[in-house]
């Protein structure tokens, strides 16, 4: 005996129904933290855009590598300081496949590094399939991490003890820190909270100063002005859209 029509029928009603409910909630969820980012970056006096397809070209590895290019969504764009000194910043929710995978943060170094080093969890089934940037050599454990770099030895110079301390500052929440060319970028999980994105950019910034330091002999340094707290006074304006050296 055959299931009758209005069986089908009233599954079919019922997965609609439930696939509709998904995506208004899915769009609610995505409002409210395109409102919560946009205020966020109005107190910070930073840009705010909600979409840029060419700005997760300028990495290639890490999270990047892992999920693919993917466009920026509610992008943060400014700059803050560091104990180095003020440096560019972006934050912006990565999204590949239509659903947002991570929260990138990224900060901006004076110079670039040589080597590309990419510290992943332990629980992260890190390994990927990616032919433009494909899995780094395995360094070894660097803290609660791993490291993967394009050059040994090069990387062994790079990851001092303090280095491997401000990693160990970034929090067991962020699936992967990389350093790539002038930046160093963590994957932060989707829906973080403003107020983790701070943190976060502070340890980051950390990062950064470890690997770029603004002066290595103080004597050298001039005079600056003493600068005020960061509550705002953007620097760096992007222009979204365009792909920037």
């Amino acid at each position: 005996m055959g299931i009758p029509a209005w069986v089908w029928f009233t599954v079919a009603a019922v997965a609609g129904v439930a696939g509709f409910a998904l995506l208004a909630t899915d769009r609610a969820q995505r409002t409210a933290r395109n409102r919560e980012r946009r205020r966020w970056a109005a107190l910070r006096g930073w840009q705010f855009e909600e979409t840029d397809h060419v700005l997760p070209t300028r990495w290639e590895a890490g999270a990047i590598a892992y999920y693919g290019t993917g466009l920026a969504r509610d992008v943060v764009a400014g700059s803050t300081f560091t104990a180095d000194g003020r440096r560019q910043v972006y934050v912006l929710d990565h999204e590949t496949g239509g659903k947002v995978n991570s929260v990138l943060v990224g900060v901006r170094c004076r110079r670039a590094l040589s080597v590309v080093i990419e510290l992943w969890l332990s629980t992260v089934p890190f390994q990927r399939d990616n032919d433009k940037m494909p899995m780094p050599d395995l360094l070894g454990p660097v803290g609660s991490r791993y490291a993967f770099v394009t050059d040994v030895p090069a990387a062994r110079k790079v990851i001092t003890p303090d280095l491997i301390d401000a990693a160990e500052e970034i929090g067991g929440d962020v699936t992967v820190v990389w350093m790539e060319n002038d930046w160093v970028l963590a994957a932060a999980p989707p829906n973080s909270s403003p107020a983790r994105l701070e943190r976060l950019l502070r340890d980051v910034g950390e990062l950064a100063d470890v690997i770029d330091p603004f002066d290595p002999d103080p004597s050298e340094r001039e005079e600056e002005p003493v600068a005020e707290e960061d509550e705002g006074g953007e620097v760096y304006r992007p222009s979204f859209g365009r792909k920037q050296p």
